[in-house]
């Protein structure tokens, strides 16, 4: 689990599309295919950008995951989504994610930056890019902190 379920969600968007498979709790960013204005626009595709740029959306609320529909059925308690469905990105509120870039070493005021694959960083771990929020307390010891998510 990357996201734990003590969150406050201030603002949610659920316009975009997600071609991968991934875990919730990271960054999402604009994809380089494009975006789309419409809310079914299948150019609105967001992904865990390899490096630390990019246009970050907000942070992915649902594990996209590839299975044989025709098998089993998606976990609706677990919040799946079936790869290339649309997604629920929080670009405002509050998460506690362990999705943090490795090494880094978080305080409880200092900058959520975008790193890579999705991963949060300070401004030293991520190589100055867009500042997607605030930590509010250092990681614990299993890896997780609190983000205050600002995406305007």
């Amino acid at each position: 689990m990357a996201l734990k379920p003590d969150r406050i969600e201030l603002l949610t968007d659920v316009s975009f599309f997600m071609n991968t498979t991934a875990t919730r709790g990271g960054v999402v960013s604009v994809s380089t295919g494009g975006s789309g204005v419409a809310m079914d626009d299948a150019n609105a595709v967001v992904a865990y950008a390899s490096a630390s740029s990019g246009l970050p959306v907000g942070v992915l609320l649902n594990d996209v995951v590839n299975l044989d529909l025709t098998r089993q059925h998606i976990n609706w308690h677990k919040d799946e989504v079936q790869l290339g469905g649309k997604v629920t990105v929080l670009r405002q509120g509050q998460v506690t994610t362990n999705m943090i870039v490795s090494g880094a070493a978080p305080g409880a005021g200092s900058g959520a930056y975008v790193g890579a694959n999705g991963l949060l960083g300070t401004d030293s771990d991520s190589g100055n890019n867009a500042k997607v929020g605030t930590f509010l307390s250092a990681k614990d010891s299993d890896g997780y902190a609190k983000v205050s998510v600002n995406i305007v």
